[in-house]
């Protein structure tokens, strides 16, 4: 069996329609904004980003990620620049395997807020997974992604009880203001544009999730009807939830593994902590269809999980040492199958990638004038991390190859701790 063969037994396709993909993230960016059922829960933040951020003026940030949970003190100067100070890092809460209650999991934010919570009277909290925001900037769990195990805390206004549990702790309260990651990721932009003028902001995230924010024209979003028609609003797509790629029986697959198999069906096909899943049931699969020697075969079936990381480093080099495939003997040809059976699932991804950042730019409705491009402010390790398939320069040519064409122009900037950056700005600005 031919490698194009494998892939067309098993419904895979590196390369994607991309005009229905746009398409489809459109109209369902639409129905999510009017309320309507969509897969895509477009949900406002209730920030008015084109507000000044403050100097000089300490902010607690609680910055809740996929792995780590990390809390700070960050001020501006008058040059715009961040300073962090009482920074420390924590393992987020539910990621030890052993589930965790409601009230076990707020005190231990309020265990690791409490060092810092002289310092000021807001905390600018960014929590990444998916959430409504309220507009006092309170969030609701809406689900868990990223195999967090604390299910009592979904339906939990977050922002209230952290701060009912600091209270209890140490009797202050602060007020939370509750935003996500790509919304965070998003505002740290506009730190990076003080040297620019952009026409619009977007902030990706492609790490262990991944997800989108942009500014909409608050006269789109029919789900606020009070707000200001003449005004604009950030909107957290929470893209990994997306139900409009064409999925492979790889992923249908990987899908097995979950506890929840039809949520985050987007983000199972291109962030860090599924793509390995992904990665494996195809090697797998090209096992059990004879694509490998019986001996290296015999040693893919026998494995157990492959993370992300160790998936990318033996795509990238097959002869690498360390990692789950570097102990099974592969001959040159087994490495040139897996090579050729490996690679297209990065390929895929960074197409799809490109995609969904060009559908967020494109809502925007700007870049439109070279001196005011959109700026996209991309964060994440999947993203800049990955080896395989040169991702990272196929995605930034796949966004040139669908903005380019429509006379959009944008600049992709990485800033560091973007989400603790953008948290800031929040904790400063709401």
């Amino acid at each position: 069996m031919t490698i194009e063969a494998f892939f067309r037994k098993h419904d895979f396709s590196a390369s994607v329609d991309t005009e229905a993909l746009l398409a489809e993230f459109d109209r369902q960016m639409d129905e999510g904004l009017a309320g309507r059922p969509s897969s895509l829960a477009m949900l406002p933040a209730y920030i008015d980003s084109s507000r000044e951020v403050p100097i000089d003026t300490p902010v607690v940030v609680l910055d809740a990620g996929g792995t780590n949970l990390r809390v700070a003190v960050v001020w501006f100067d008058k040059a715009g620049k961040p300073r962090v100070e009482d920074f420390q890092k924590y393992r987020m809460p539910g990621t030890d395997g052993k589930a965790l209650s409601a009230r076990d999991f707020f005190d231990t934010f309020a265990e690791f807020l409490a060092p810092v919570c002289q310092r000021s009277d807001a905390v600018g909290f960014c929590f990444s997974y998916p959430t409504e925001i309220f507009p006092d900037l309170d969030g609701r769990l809406l689900r868990w992604s990223k195999k967090i195990d604390a299910p009592e805390v979904v339906g939990e206004r977050v922002g209230t009880r952290i701060s009912d549990a600091l209270f209890a702790r140490c009797g202050r309260r602060l007020a939370l203001r509750v935003l996500n990651d790509t919304t965070a990721t998003l505002l740290a932009g506009k730190t990076a544009g003080l040297s620019r003028r952009y026409s619009s902001y977007v902030g990706f995230i492609l790490g262990t999730g991944t997800n989108i924010a942009y500014i909409e024209r608050n006269a789109r979003i029919g789900k606020v009807p009070g707000a200001d028609p003449e005004g604009s609003m950030i909107v957290n797509v929470e893209s990994g939830a997306f139900d409009g790629a064409p999925r492979s029986d790889f992923d249908r697959r990987a899908e097995r593994r979950y506890r929840n198999p039809k949520e985050g069906l987007f983000e199972k096909m291109i962030s860090g902590a599924y793509i390995g899943d992904v990665g494996l049931e195809a090697l797998r699969a090209a096992a059990e269809d004879g694509l490998f020697s019986p001996a290296a075969a015999a040693g893919l079936l026998a494995i157990g999980e492959l993370s992300t990381k160790d998936f990318d480093d033996f795509v990238a080099n097959p002869f690498l040492p360390g990692g789950a495939l570097s102990a099974i003997p592969f001959t040159d040809d087994d490495r040139r199958t897996l090579m050729a059976v490996g690679e297209p699932l990065f390929l895929r991804a960074a197409a799809l990638t490109a995609a969904n950042i060009s559908a967020a730019v494109l809502r925007t409705g700007a870049g439109r004038d070279p001196l005011h491009p959109v700026c996209v402010t991309i964060d994440g390790s999947t993203y800049y991390k990955t080896r395989s398939a040169m991702f990272r320069s196929r995605v930034e040519q796949g966004l040139r190859d669908i903005l380019g064409p429509r006379g959009i122009h944008f600049e992709t900037v990485c800033v560091d701790d973007a989400p603790m950056i953008g948290s800031a700005v929040a904790g400063l600005i709401a």
